[in-house]
């Protein structure tokens, strides 16, 4: 009995080793995050135009990775925030991005963050913003965000004690 057990655990091993090896571009085994709408509600922090242009980049990075925005009257699983902002230290400049990722229930499941340098920043950094950083920018946060949203896409939803008995009860034989 107990080297058939270990027996079960070696074969559940070598198919996910198998399954890792046919995953291509560093995706991880969970999946696509297709099927997991989510509602951008904001972006904060830089001006209008950059915010534009940043959610146009950031549709077009979604659209990559099979991530679906929703409009933010739509029931959605999750609900995204962001944030933008430069800083400078030592003289080189770069934007920074803040993602809060909130349940339905409102709460943060999710804080994803990360920054890209600016080529040159004299003045105001905003304009030294160029589509080339904020297309990175935009596939840096998609990447996270894909990861998170296939993760949760994968999780099965914990069944409670009141749905187990709306079940029909069946007696053993």
């Amino acid at each position: 009995m107990i080297e058939t057990k270990h027996l079960w655990r070696l074969a559940a091993m070598t198919a996910m080793i198998g399954l890792g090896a046919c995953q291509s571009n560093g995706a991880s085994l969970t999946g696509s995050p297709e099927g997991v709408p989510i509602v951008l509600e904001s972006i904060e922090g830089a001006p209008a135009p950059v915010q534009t242009a940043f959610v146009g980049e950031l549709n077009s990075a979604a659209s990559d990775r099979k991530v679906e925005f929703v409009g933010t009257s739509t029931q959605a699983r999750y609900r995204v925030r962001g944030y933008l902002s430069t800083e400078t230290h030592d003289g080189q400049t770069s934007v920074a991005y803040v993602w809060d990722v909130f349940d339905a229930e409102k709460r943060r499941a999710k804080r994803l963050t990360g920054s890209s340098p600016l080529k040159s920043a004299t003045g105001n950094p905003w304009t030294a913003l160029d589509k080339a950083t904020l297309a990175k920018l935009a596939n840096a946060s998609m990447d996270e965000i894909a990861e998170f949203l296939s993760a949760a896409k994968a999780e099965a939803p914990f069944q409670t004690a009141e749905a187990a008995l709306s079940e029909p009860i069946v007696a053993a034989q």
